[in-house]
């Protein structure tokens, strides 16, 4: 059997016939698109996070896109993020024409590094990204200090740290907006793609609506600014509807994986040199990631693979390196400590249906892998 980072089956399995009445419903509603699903989540997913406003589009990618548009970054603007993340986030500051610039992260848990970002403000600085990575937050008192001190924008992508908190505050409840991907692995996933902005700006959230829906408002086939067809599909919205009332399921599921592969590793780590996660000051973590560090990465790696256990890497490749960002202009070396920790990360399996007795064969065998390094 081969045993893989990530599988949705058997949650499929448990939840499999209120999923397919969540079809149904939207099926025999009458209406397939911007329907009660929509809208529905819309409302349940803003409340879950005391928050006013939320819009649903059709990716995450485009939750920060659209999110950078409604909040006025455009040409000639920069945004401060981290190069350890998903292309898909500078992607979508690309997208709008602005100009990624980065700083480095922390090396005992890889989010970014704050105490750097005040060097690299400038009067083209328009707006500050932090990315919660792996489940867990960014130290935002610098990030909002510096804001009001230049005034800038706090967009939060929060795609992997859904129901996080950071000081007791949710990820997503901090900046001016933020924005989610309901991809299927997230901590709160679809069954295909999704995304989420929100916002407490009534001015923010009618740009979004406005913008995920070709440009139109009030009057259909009137573009009022030029738009995108980027709408949650409803049947998605229903599934998450039904799934937003099991979140909280979902990370106590998570943090039990985690707490059993500390336990399982805890002993066998500092002798062999593998890292374990770290948690940061006044974060709880909800792990939609578990991220282990080691120097022999990739033949702990090769050696599992015979074993029949695929692991993953978030990220092997930090985006100031690849081809598609050399426009930049930052050279290897630049960001020394996210590039030394895409040469030694890799993930563990994670997910809350994970069985038992899978993870403990994947905590024994890499045990024994490393063992005998």
């Amino acid at each position: 059997m081969t045993i893989r980072v990530w599988d949705y089956l058997p949650e499929y399995e448990k939840e499999r016939t209120n999923l397919l009445d969540a079809v149904e419903t939207v099926f025999e509603s009458g209406n397939l698109v911007l329907g009660r699903s929509v809208q529905g989540f819309e409302s349940e997913f803003a409340a879950y996070h005391h928050v006013p406003h939320c819009v649903t589009v059709d990716n995450g990618t485009n939750a920060i896109k659209l999110a950078l548009q409604a909040l006025g970054v455009g040409p000639g603007d920069e945004v401060i993020t981290v190069a350890n993340t998903a292309a898909p986030t500078v992607l979508a500051v690309d997208a709008v024409g602005a100009t990624p610039v980065f700083v480095d992260v922390r090396g005992d848990d890889y989010l970014m590094d704050t105490t750097q970002v005040s060097d690299v403000i400038t009067p083209a600085t328009k707006a500050l990204l932090p990315v919660h990575l792996y489940g867990q937050c960014v130290e935002m008192a610098p990030l909002e200090r510096l804001a009001r001190e230049h005034g800038l924008l706090v967009l939060e992508d929060c795609a992997q740290s859904h129901g996080a908190r950071h000081r007791g505050r949710l990820a997503g409840t901090i900046g001016d907006a933020s924005a989610f991907s309901f991809y299927p692995t997230k901590v709160l996933g679809a069954y295909g793609d999704g995304g989420a902005v929100l916002t407490d700006n009534e001015s923010v959230d009618r740009d979004l609506r406005r913008l995920r829906y070709y440009g139109m408002e009030n009057v259909y086939y009137v573009v009022q600014t030029p738009g995108h067809n980027s709408r949650l599909d409803e049947v998605q919205a229903e599934i998450l509807r039904r799934k937003l009332g099991r979140l909280d399921e979902y990370i106590a599921g998570r943090r039990a994986v985690a707490e059993r592969y500390a336990a399982g590793l805890g002993d066998v780590a500092g002798a062999t040199g593998l890292v374990l996660p770290t948690l940061a000051d006044g974060n709880d973590h909800v792990y939609y990631l578990y991220v282990v560090r080691h120097p022999q990465r990739n033949t702990i790696m090769e050696q599992l693979n015979r074993r029949g256990i695929t692991l993953n890497i978030s990220y092997p490749w930090p985006v100031h390196t690849m081809t598609g960002f050399s426009k930049l202009g930052y050279a290897v070396g630049s960001l020394p400590v996210t590039e030394q920790v895409a040469g030694e990360i890799f993930s563990l399996p994670m997910y809350p249906s994970l069985p038992t007795d899978v993870q403990d064969q994947v905590i024994g065998a890499l045990r024994d892998v490393l063992t005998a390094l």
